[in-house]
């Protein structure tokens, strides 16, 4: 079996864990052979650079450049494979003339969030629109995204994101953690997301000072592209900086969510999150907004609290009442982990991919025997 991958960036996202932990655990199957394509030099999940593959750069030198759809047709006539795998709604577009001319299956991989009121003046519904009808395979990783994204249910897949918890084996010691960010406080609490305007760090960053203004003694963290930022910082009042470490884009994720009693996902869209995987793999309680596929992963009242939109009150209050009970903590990190273990494991997501590829290929297979 040959797959080629197609992606726009390789940054610290969601996607690309997710295509990052797929591949290595594909290269380990003598029987699938794949290439990838990378529409962005910048790689941040640098394990990619040592599974062995042969990478694609294609850079775009204007905005609609059509000559990378030349670029996408001559990697696809060199490499003949099976499937095209995109990850994204622009390589899918890209990819509909070359998988059409030359007959190879195209599986859209787009779907990694669950939006709510859709429509034209979203940019990805206008990448679904277009791609959906010429896709012969629609994968989400939420039952919400699908919906959201009205994807045809005869050729959808919903698989989940898979953690992979080998990335636990080499934890750095969460009081060497502590030194490092130069924390001192009794509890640490924190977010993991990219500020952007689909991250509600406005709520959290509330909540927070609400907590510190009420006396509690909490480090708070935030980990992703641009929470150092000035935007994010002026979200702070001078005098609470102190109290707040804003961390930017970090490698080594799971040490830094490691030193946290409690985390944190304040969102406005969200299909699975690979924050609230790894929160769960380290055995933390979560507390997240509620809305698109949160709920798939987090059981209110049983793994962590699920609230309501932008509700700094309704944070404060949840995070108190963990504050005050360890044993809470400790029970809903507990189940927290049993979940990623039996239903988000990456074995799980693995095998759902490698199955979904069976499945197709036999069917491609099939076709060809008829033709004969």
């Amino acid at each position: 079996m040959k797959i080629l991958f197609t992606i726009d960036r390789f940054g610290s996202g969601g996607k690309e864990r997710r295509l990052t932990e797929l591949m290595k655990m594909l290269k380990l199957n003598k029987d699938i052979h794949f290439e990838l394509i990378i529409m962005d030099k910048n790689i941040h999940y640098k394990e990619v650079l040592d599974l062995g593959i042969k990478i694609h750069f294609i850079s775009r030198k204007i905005k609609k450049d059509p000559l990378v759809f030349i670029q996408f047709y001559g990697i696809c006539k060199s490499f003949r494979p099976d499937f095209v795998h995109c990850w994204d709604g622009m390589t899918a577009v890209y990819m509909i003339p070359p998988c059409k001319l030359l007959g190879i299956k195209l599986l859209n991989g787009m779907i990694t969030n669950a939006p709510e009121n859709m429509n034209i003046f979203h940019k990805n519904w206008n990448y679904a629109k277009l791609t959906f009808m010429f896709s012969n395979v629609i994968v989400g990783n939420s039952l919400a995204g699908l919906s959201a994204y009205n994807a045809p249910e005869k050729k959808s897949y919903c698989i989940y994101n898979g953690f992979n918890f080998d990335r636990l084996n080499n934890l750095t010691h969460a009081g060497e953690m502590r030194k490092l960010l130069n924390i001192s406080s009794k509890y640490v609490i924190g977010m993991v997301a990219t500020f952007s305007l689909k991250k509600d760090y406005r709520t959290y960053y509330h909540a927070a000072q609400i907590l510190l203004e009420k006396g509690h003694d909490i480090t708070f963290i935030a980990i992703g592209r641009d929470t150092e930022s000035s935007q994010s910082i002026n979200l702070i009042k001078n005098g609470n900086l102190e109290h707040f470490r804003l961390l930017g884009e970090r490698t080594g994720i799971e040490s830094f969510i490691n030193i946290m009693d409690i985390c944190v996902l304040c969102t406005y869209t969200e299909a699975i999150s690979n924050s609230i995987l790894e929160y769960m793999a380290l055995g933390k309680p979560v507390i997240a907004t509620d809305g698109g596929g949160t709920n798939e992963i987090v059981v209110d009242q049983k793994t962590g609290y699920l609230l309501r939109q932008s509700d700094p009150a309704e944070l404060v209050e949840k995070i108190e009442v963990l504050l005050n009970d360890k044993e809470l903590r400790d029970r809903m990190g507990a189940l927290g982990k049993k979940t990623i273990c039996e239903k988000f494991s990456i074995e799980k997501m693995v095998n759902s991919y490698t199955a979904m590829y069976n499945s197709n290929l036999t069917a491609i297979e099939a076709l060809t025997s008829e033709h004969l």
